[in-house]
Parts: C-alpha cells; structure tokens; sequence
C-alpha cells in the first residue's frame, strides 16, 4: 500500500514565509524588453524568464488547486499602466509523485511573455516595469516553501517613439486570472507550508506503481470478504432474486432482465463505497493523512474503533444497524424496478457491515491516510471486489451449485478474522504512544501483543482454543492444521524481535528498541546519537571537530523506523558515522523540542519533510543533505563518505 504523509504541528507553519525568504533558491527569475521605447497607448512586450536548476520545476498558472501553489504572475501597480496580460508555453502536465495528482510543471526554464498596454497619458521618461512573482519549487522528493521574488526592466515613454508591435508566440497561450480561492494555499495544508508528502516513495518503486498495488489489494480485500457469515449467505438468494425477475418477451428477454438487475444490485453496492471515498476526500482534503497520521486522538479513536470490531467478530457482542433504518430501507426494496433493486444493493452492503466493516476499515484507514484521489479510488476497487461474484453468478447462475456450502468454516474465518483486527489495533495504539511519548507500549510488549494474538488464531484452527465454529468431535483436517501451522511460524518469527533482533520490513511498524539509534550492528561507539538539542551537538561537533550529522525523524514515522533499523544499523553505515557527531531531532511530537525542530528544519532546510538527514560543518554551513527513504545502501553511503570529504574529515 502507498505509504503517506507524516507529521506536522499547525503552529509551525507560520514560519514558511520567512523561510522561503532566507533559503536558497534553486530558480532564478529576470525581465526583459523587447523594445527600449514606447509611445503613450502603445503595448510594450517582455519576457520573464525563469532558469531552474537541474533536477527542480516550478508549477504553471493553470495548475490544478487542491496541490502545489501554481505560480502567479503580476506587474506592480503603476498609473502609467492601463493593462497587463500574461501568455505562457503549453506546461508539462504529468502525475506528481509529491501531491498525488496531475499537475503543470516546467523544468530548466521557462519564458513568460508579458504585454504591458500604456496608458494614454503616461508622463514621458523611463518607465520601470516590476514583475512580481510567487510561485513554489519542488523536486522528486522534496519541495521549497512559496516565494516572492521581482524583475525589473525599464522603457523610454517618448511621444516620438515608434508603437512596437505584437504578436502572441506560436505555441504560447494567455494566463487567465487565478481567483484569490484558489490562488491561496489552504490553511495548514501541507501545500501552503511548501512541504510534500514527507514519506517518499521507496527507491526504485513509484508512487503509480503503489497506487496500483493498493488498488489490487482493495479488489482482493472485496473478494475476501465474500466469505463472511453476513455475506456469503446471501449470495444463491441474491442471485435466485435477479433471475425470477419477470419480464415479457421469454426466457430470453427474463434472462436479460436478471443481468441488468444484477447489474443495478452491485453498482449499489459501488456507489456506497464509492461515497464513503468521496467524503473521506472531502473531510481531510488532499492533504488530510497530516490530521491523522500522527494525532494522537484520531489514532486513539481508530484504536477504539478496530477493538470494537475485533470483539464484536470474537463473538463478544453483535454489531447491528437501527432496525428503523433497516426496516424502511427494506421496505423500499421490494418494490418493482430497477431502483427497488439499488436499494436492495444499498441494504445488502449496510446490513452486511458487522462483517465486511473489520475488513473495509483498514483499507478506509490506509486510503485516507493518503494522498489525492486514493479514498475514492480504494473504496471503489473494494466494492468493485464485493459485487463482482454476484454478477458473475448472475450471468452464469450454473456455477451456484457448485459453490461450497455454508458452514462452520465461515465462522472460523470470522474468528480468525477478529484476532487479526485486534492486531491491527495494537499498531494503531503504538501510534497512540509514540506521539504522546509515554512509554507504555514498548518493543517487548508490542511485540508480545502480536505474538500472542497470532498464536491464539493458530491454537483455534488446530482445535486446542475452544471457541465458536469447531466442535470438540470434528475432524483437523489438512488445510486448517496447515493455516494454524502458519500462524504459529508467524508468531514464533517474531519472539526475537523482542530481544533487539532487527525484523526487516517489519522495523517500520515496530517500537525501535530501548537504545540509541540503529542498534543491532557495528560498534557500540557507532551508535552514540544526541537527541532534541543541536546547539549542544553543534558545540560538541567544533569541540571534537568532526562535522555534524543531523537525522530529522518522527516517533511515528514508519520511515524514519526503517532507516533507523535497516540502513543506520547497517555495519558499514555505522563505520561511516563514527567520523561525526550525531544527534537525532524529533519534529512530529507534541513537545517544545519537537516545535523547535521542526523550526530549524524549516527554516534552515526549506523542508518539513521526514525523515530527512543533514550534514553540516562546525561553523553550520549545509555540505550536504539527503531527503527520504532508500534501500540502497551504496547511495546513502555515497552521501555519508561525499559528507566527511567535504567537510574535511
């Protein structure tokens, strides 16, 4: 699944316009003429160029609001001006891995044409013309905050002058004026505070390939929940429904009957998904995994919500829809038509959530906490899954008698299923300790929570755990005593874990261990970091002179987790560290120290991005960065080693 968005507070984005002043700036804007003299009335031409360096682009006026902040055009105010217009070249318009959505980008440079129309009563004498522009800058991985810059040029106003002509370029096209709205980046979005999503894509894999592995993954999950007691049921019913409709006109035109109806049944089923997709999109905006990716309150909440499910699925208690609610929209079911049957499609997904809903919440949970369109996107690939048996069974009502039958073989899967949501909620609870910092759900107990919970499915489907769906009597058969095997295998590969063992892919979710960063490689003298205070690790650094190596990371950065377990404690990554000092800086708590970080990164750095490693010299000049997460180990040491030579070390 696309890994998202992390960790921002509200109060720190205040400071993106002063950081977007004092950074560098990887483009560089000038104005020029195309004549030196103008008469009153006459329209004067310039060019504002704009040359970027390699590797960044800035956003076209016509980009679509919602993501980056398009750049802005405009003349300064003057009376000797009585129209301004702005033409641009056609912009690259591509999907953007930081934004999730399509945008208009230009790369290397890009010339804007201006005409200036003079007013009729310009005063003769040197006119200056001020362009003004604010416009945001970003590369694959990173971006910089918005900036304002100007470009002066200057034209003789003289009476006697020839009227210079015009003429719009070929290819070029007017820049129509952007509304206030949409101009403005939202308050508190990441946009407005000039950051991407501040978990990039992995090296090597794009973000269009992980919307399509997520997407398949929702489709599976839809399959999936086929096989629930509240669903799998319903299907010879369904099916034996849309086939009975009548018709006029023989079995042939009955038969046709069926489809269609089938077909209005799952596009119910879609559009609820579907609209649960939408509203999600519209609730958190484009950039609503900033909400819930590290509040505290909002993950404790889906905490509350996945117990809940995961008991209710244990047999605890039983989750039902108001029988009002259910009674009305059953009722307008069983009239005629075809809307009678959408709303049997609505129904049938409501009255079916107590199973499908510990399935379809990760997922909702997963897409939310991401970018772009990927809430609708996912809903409707999952419900896409659920409907697709019911109309594949509608055009081929045959394969209805060779369907397994129902059995205690779907409550095994219910069992099963609430100690996996249970599970799932231990994460999400982690993520509840991590932002609080209170150190209740540590490494060992984390994974004690997940080794037990996996080894309670396995006892049950061996028969050992006596809960609902296996009786005493019954026979273990091969495929039940090799799935219990599975989750004892799973189980037991974790208990190292508990005892500092790196688990790979597994580090991103896990507590890291109770010792300094990277543990589980190389010397312990590799392993010394300083934490939440730079100024201390900068004097420390020009006491010892060794240059200053700075890792920006998140208590519940899955990222940060990754690099710090599988890359920082990587041998030959902790050799390349003993050359500096370290210190590692927090920026998603809720702490002053986490504010502070989160200022200096900003400011100093043009990013809020996470996680995000610098280094720096003893007199605190930037010799180099590394923004976002890699697999290669050569290039991160690559940017270790470059590091230390600059530096002198």
């Amino acid at each position: 699944m696309t890994h998202s968005l992390l960790r921002f507070v509200p109060s720190f984005l205040a400071c993106a316009a002063l950081a977007a002043a004092a950074a560098p700036d990887p483009i560089q804007w000038t104005l020029a003429l195309d004549a030196h003299s103008a008469p009153p009335g006459a329209k004067v031409t310039g060019r504002l160029t704009a040359v970027m360096e390699p590797g960044w682009h800035l956003y076209s006026p016509t980009t679509p609001p919602g993501g980056p902040n398009p750049t802005t055009l405009a003349l300064a105010p003057d009376s000797a001006i009585a129209s301004v217009r702005f033409f641009q070249p056609k912009p690259d318009r591509k999907f953007d891995p930081n934004f999730q959505l399509d945008t208009e980008t230009f790369e290397n440079q890009v010339t804007f044409v201006v005409e200036a129309g003079l007013a009729g009563t310009a005063p003769a004498g040197v006119l200056k013309l001020v362009a003004q522009v604010r416009y945001q800058s970003c590369t694959d991985k990173i971006c910089l905050p918005p900036k304002k810059k100007t470009a002066e040029a200057a034209i003789t106003v003289a009476a006697s002058a020839a009227a210079p002509a015009f003429k719009i370029p070929a290819g070029y096209e007017e820049i129509k004026p952007v509304s206030a709205a949409a101009a403005a980046p939202a308050a508190g979005g990441a946009a407005a505070a000039g950051a991407p999503p501040v978990t990039p894509a992995p090296v090597g894999r794009t973000d269009t390939q992980d919307l399509g592995r997520f997407l398949v993954t929702a489709f599976v999950l839809g399959l999936a929940s086929i096989f629930t007691p509240c669903v799998f049921p319903m299907i010879p019913i369904t099916v034996s429904f849309f086939l009975n409709r009548q018709g006029t006109g023989g079995e042939a035109v009955e038969r046709r009957n069926g489809v269609l109806h089938a077909l209005v049944f799952c596009v119910g089923i879609i559009v609820l998904f579907t609209g649960l997709g939408w509203l999600a999109k519209a609730i958190a905006g484009p950039f609503g995994v900033v909400i819930l990716g590290s509040n505290p309150w909002v993950n404790g909440f889906i905490t509350a919500v996945f117990v809940v499910f995961g008991l209710s699925l244990l047999g605890a208690f039983e989750l039902t829809l108001p029988s009002g609610l259910l009674t009305r929209l059953n009722a307008a079911s069983e009239g005629g038509g075809y809307l009678a049957t959408l709303v049997m499609g609505l129904t049938f997904t409501l009255t079916s959530f107590a199973c499908i809903g510990p399935i379809v919440g990760p997922l909702f949970v997963a897409s939310v906490q991401s970018e772009g369109l990927q809430p609708v996107f996912g809903m409707f690939s999952f419900a896409t899954g659920l409907a697709a048996p019911f109309f594949f069974l509608a055009l081929f009502p045959a394969y209805l008698r060779k369907l397994p039958r129902s059995g205690g073989w779907m409550v095994r899967v219910k069992v099963v299923l609430g100690f996996l949501v249970v599970a799932a909620a231990v994460n999400y609870l982690n993520k509840v300790n991590e932002a609080l910092q209170v150190g209740w759900l540590t490494r060992e107990r984390f994974l004690a929570a997940w080794v037990v919970l996996l080894i309670l499915p396995g006892l049950y489907l061996l028969g050992i755990l006596r809960m609902e769906g296996i009786k005493a009597e019954e026979r273990l058969g091969v495929g039940r005593a090799l799935t219990g095997a599975l989750f004892l295998i799973l189980a037991l590969s974790l208990v190292p874990g508990m005892f500092g063992a790196p688990l790979g892919e597994l580090d991103a979710y896990v507590p890291a261990p109770t010792a300094s960063v990277g543990r589980g490689g190389g010397s312990p003298e590799a392993n010394v970091w300083m934490r939440d205070d730079f100024q201390a690790a900068l004097a420390r650094a020009r006491q010892e002179g060794k240059p200053l190596f700075v890792n920006f990371s998140g208590h519940a950065c899955t990222n940060c987790h990754w690099m710090e377990r599988n890359m920082l404690g990587r041998p030959e990554i902790q050799a390349a560290l003993q050359k500096f000092v370290l210190v590692q800086l927090f920026t998603d708590g809720l702490d002053d120290a986490s504010a502070r970080n989160q200022d200096l990164e900003n400011t100093k750095f043009s990013t809020i991005a996470i996680p995000y490693y610098a280094i720096l010299d003893a007199r605190e000049n930037v010799i180099a960065t590394f923004p976002g997460l890699t697999r290669d180990p050569k290039e991160f040491l690559a940017f270790l080693n470059s590091g230390a030579a600059k530096s002198g070390g």
